[in-house]
Parts: structure tokens; sequence; C-alpha cells
């Protein structure tokens, strides 16, 4: 038995939907366990490119229960979407196999235009929110006056906290946002009827968890965007409003820390950020242009470009210490086929002094130049290479090299975005 969370290590987007349709294969059950549909997973399986964004990855293999968890914020419109649109594939056709935590919280549709309308207000200070309305969910939540799947199942109880929360939402859309405030009614009337198609998936996932456990069960843990958007331990502000590192995975399902076993961190061969703040080793240059057309680098949510980089070994060795990664799994790494030389950050000089280790404060952070080791490339297509040793020599000093830098062994080399092109160096789950 082993329990099992993949986390990003980076930035977000580092490939993670795939890893974990990977290992869904080896698990019972995969739990989501924080962000809502500000996160997409996108996923190739044969020709068919699918993309999630609440629904986790393992839906895709029959048999497996998906769990939404108690961390989860939920637009009950996209989720109903999605698996319209699944089925539609012929991907989901038993409801039995996915269930919706009952203490998840309920994304608003005014929580969606105080998003909006802040990132509007805020200029060049914004923080490159997808404008989904997560953050304005997630502060809801921790201010005690969120409304949460359950109340949203009872009209008597959602139609209470609705009128509880309006005014005051409507005063900041209109007083402090100048936008338009929303009346009862037509919020009503639209979520209202959400409930009866949200019912048969409802039930308390925290028990269903520790049932799961006590037999023995195979339990996947999905984790959205990365370490560095962490609320508490990322590069805050310019962060989620979620816990992203393997500790949200207890918070956000119910599972005691002792029930975990593996945490696998995902990691791209370079690195990519979407929105605002620091990256050091950013690629505002021809270079980050190949980098981001290679490797199809354009969110998989909101289809911005995302900003692109050389490989951050202080990045990934936080996220090993963060997390307690017990291994990596490294994607992408064919994107970096064609380069000649690549480069890797092995250091920091932050106004004359060198550092081994990130700063906790953002300013100092965006004031850090990347310290660089050059490694020669291997300049040949790898897509259908299937094991380790086979990869070409340069490929393979380059991932050992990652592994000494960040003080973590690989798990996983992905070679390209099909399942079958992938390299498993140690399977986490035996």
């Amino acid at each position: 038995m082993a329990n099992v969370v993949v986390v990003g290590a980076q930035w977000g987007d580092e490939g993670k939907g795939k890893i974990v349709d990977i290992y869904t294969e080896f698990a019972d059950d995969v739990v989501r366990y924080q962000g809502g549909n500000n996160a997409g997973h996108t996923l190739v399986v044969g020709d068919e490119k699918i993309v999630l964004h609440l629904i986790p990855s393992g839906i895709l293999h029959a048999g497996k229960r998906c769990i939404i968890g108690n961390g989860v914020v939920v637009d009950p419109e996209v989720f109903i979407r999605e698996i319209t649109n699944l089925k539609a594939k012929g991907k989901f056709q038993d409801d039995s196999c996915l269930l919706l935590s009952e203490s998840l919280h309920i994304i608003m549709p005014y929580h969606k235009r105080i998003d909006i309308a802040r990132e509007a207000k805020s200029g060049a200070a914004k923080i490159g929110t997808t404008g989904r309305g997560i953050g304005p969910t997630y502060e809801d939540k921790i201010g005690r006056r969120g409304i949460r799947l359950a109340d949203l199942l009872d009209p008597i109880v959602f139609a209470r906290k609705l009128h509880e929360q309006l005014p005051e939402k409507n005063f900041i859309l209109e007083n402090f946002l100048g936008d338009k405030p929303f009346t009862f009614r037509e919020i009503f009337d639209e979520y209202a009827p959400y409930a009866e198609l949200l019912r048969k998936y409802v039930a308390d996932t925290t028990l269903t968890l520790h049932r799961d456990v006590k037999e023995g069960k195979r339990i996947l843990f999905e984790g959205a965007q990365g370490t560095l958007l962490d609320v508490d331990h990322g590069t805050y502000p310019f962060v989620t409003s979620s816990s992203t590192c393997a500790g949200g995975a207890c918070t956000g399902s119910g599972v005691s820390p002792r029930d975990i076993h593996e945490v696998i961190g995902i990691s791209k061969a370079y690195i990519t950020r979407v929105g605002s703040g620091p990256f050091p080793t950013e690629l505002d240059d021809q270079v980050g242009e190949e980098l981001r057309k290679v490797g199809q680098e354009f969110g998989a949510t909101t289809g911005r470009p995302r900003r692109t980089g050389w490989f951050d070994a202080l990045i990934v060795r936080y996220a090993v210490r963060i997390n307690g990664l017990s291994g990596i799994a490294l994607t992408k790494l064919d994107v970096l086929d064609g380069f000649e030389t690549i480069r890797v950050c092995t250091g920091y000089s932050l106004h004359g002094k060198y550092l081994e280790e990130l700063p906790s404060n953002a300013e100092q952070f965006a004031a850090c130049t990347p310290i660089y080791e050059e490694l020669p490339g291997w300049r040949q297509d790898i897509t259908a290479v299937r094991t380790f040793d086979d990869l070409p020599e340069n490929a393979k000093n380059y991932v050992k090299r990652l592994e000494e830098l960040v003080g973590c062994p690989m798990a996983l080399v992905s070679v390209g975005p099909r399942r079958d092109q992938t390299i498993v160096v140690r399977n986490p789950f035996e």
C-alpha cells in the first residue's frame, strides 16, 4: 500500500495532468485537494487532447474513484460543463466514480465580478489572476462567510446566506470597484437549480477516504498550480489563494499526514510562469520564444502565453525542502532537443552577494540575477526513447546534474506529451 501526493515543484503548469494520468493506473482513488478552475491539466490520450479544470485527471481511467475534496472551490457551471463534455467524449459514464465534498466552497457570480474588477483597478500592480473568482471565494472561506456545497443543497439555507452576503458584495462592487451590483433573484434563479444536478455526487469525502485508508486502498492526491504559488510558501503576493504544497493534501482532503507515504514533485526541464511576479531566469528573447513555441507554452485555462526561462535549481531545491519530495517527475525534456547549449541556474547574485537559497522578500527576489552553469545539448530527437539508458549521453548527464543540484532523485522522465512517451525510473506505488 502507498498513498502518493503529486505537487508542482515550480510555478505550476509543469505537466501534472499527464503524470497523474500515468500514476492513476496504480491507484484506487484520485483526490483533488485545492484550487479551482483557475488550473488546467492537459492530457493527451492517443491522438486526443483533453483539458480538465476541476475533475481529477484520473477520471479518464474506468473504475477509478475521483474525489474533489473540501479544499477545492467549485464553480457549478464549470463543473457541470466539464462533466457534459467528458460524457460526450465517452470518457465518464459512471456517476458513482465521482464524489464532491459537501464541505467545499462554491464560487459565486459576485466572486468572479469582484476578481475581474479588482485586477482592472490595480493596473500595473495586478497579480495576474485568471479572473475566475478563486481568490475572493477563498477570502470568504477564511472570513467564515462563504457558501458551501451543503448550503447550496438546502434552498432555505442558501437563500438566507445569499441574502446575508449580497449587500456587502454589492457595496464593494458599486462603491469601491465601480461595477454594477447583483440582484438576489438573478443569482438565486441561476444557482438553485444547480443543487439537483450536483446532489448525486455529494458525499462526506473525509469519511470515504478514512475508510479507504483503513482498507489499504491506494490513494493519489492531485495538486494544482505549483509550490511557488502557495499562499504561505510562494512568491507572495504573486501567488494563488490556497495551499499548493504537499501539506495542503491533508487539510484539503481530511487525510492524516501519517497516511502519506510518497511526495512526487513535477518539474519541467526548464521553467515557466503565468501572471506577474519575480522570475530570475526569465528569457525575454528568441531563446525564450523558442521554448514557448516548441513547448506549446500557453495556459490551458486562459490561453495566455507563459513566461519561459532556464531551469532554476534554487526553486526546485526549495520545493524539495518545503514538500519533503521523495522523487521528481521531470517533464518536457524533449523540448530541449534542439538546443546546442543549455543553461541551468545554480545560484543568484543580489547586490553583489551570492545566494544559494531563495530570498523570502519579493522585492529582493525580483532584484536577483541568475548565475548559470552551461551544459552541452544533445541535438537529437528523444521522443521515441523509453529507457533512461537509451537517452543520449548529454541528456543523461543533464538529468543527473539536475538531480545533484536539487538533492532529489528522478522518479520519471517525460519525453513527449503522450502517455507512452515516458521513462519510469521508479514507481512510487511499488
